[in-house]
């Protein structure tokens, strides 16, 4: 006997090939990223906040406090992250052991519809999650160390490592967001392969337009040394 085409294998070729384009969009934005990191957003917000952190040392410790506010502000923004995050996953859970998505899955969905499938998309949607969660908890453990460093007295501490908390802070950030993002893909698969494919390519291109950074890189003026900021700093380093 031939092989045989069956609905159930569109799961086997639509779900990793969406994946595999989130992938490879992310390989090539974190090859422009360290090459040329003026060319995307990450890059661009990077070089402003390692400015933010050399003008905030300009200044003395008792007058940082809206510097502090600003790194709170980001702290509390990551905590309810992954408070949502954790939600989420137990949502995600109490489906997973509940019996009523058999409605759905025998009326609704073009693709594989056994038990087996239905486990293993739940199950990568809840790693996504606790990965996501994860991801912001790294988040308010750098923004946290970067506000001890920047109300640190006397001057004491290296500008590059409150620039490389808060920038690896950032890093953090976003990776969490990528992945819940991801994560939202994973949901849609739970109605088949098609919505999960088609949800993967818009994300794609809509990241495309969000990453791509156009804007003139903003020269500020470095006191340490007398040169110019852009020159000095490698933003694609951290």
């Amino acid at each position: 006997m031939g092989w045989t085409w069956k609905e159930s294998h569109l799961d086997l070729f639509l779900v990793p090939l969406g994946l595999l384009i989130m992938c490879i969009y992310h390989l090539i934005l974190l090859y422009r990223y360290h090459i040329i990191p003026e060319t995307t957003t990450i890059g661009f917000e990077n070089h402003n906040k390692s400015a933010w952190v050399e003008k905030m040392l300009q200044i003395e410790t008792r007058d940082r406090g809206f510097a502090v506010s600003v790194l709170s502000s980001n702290l509390n923004g990551a905590i309810s992250l992954a408070s949502i995050s954790l939600v989420l996953c137990s949502l995600i859970g109490a489906l997973l052991g509940g019996s009523s998505t058999n409605f759905f899955t025998s009326h609704f969905i073009y693709g594989d519809k056994s038990h087996t499938t239905r486990s293993i998309k739940y199950i990568s949607i809840i790693t996504f999650f606790l990965l996501a969660f994860a991801c912001f908890v790294q988040t308010t453990r750098h923004f946290v160390h970067a506000s001890f460093l920047i109300s640190m007295p006397k001057g004491d501490v290296p500008m590059k490592y409150i620039q490389k908390a808060l920038i690896r802070g950032s890093i953090f950030w976003l990776v969490g967001l990528r992945v819940l993002y991801i994560s939202g893909t994973l949901v849609l698969w739970i109605f088949g392969p098609i919505p999960m494919l088609v949800s993967s390519v818009v994300l794609v291109v809509l990241w495309h337009f969000l990453d791509t950074n156009k804007d003139e890189m903003i020269r500020y003026q470095s006191n340490h040394n007398g040169g110019n900021f852009l020159r000095n700093n490698n933003i694609g380093s951290f």
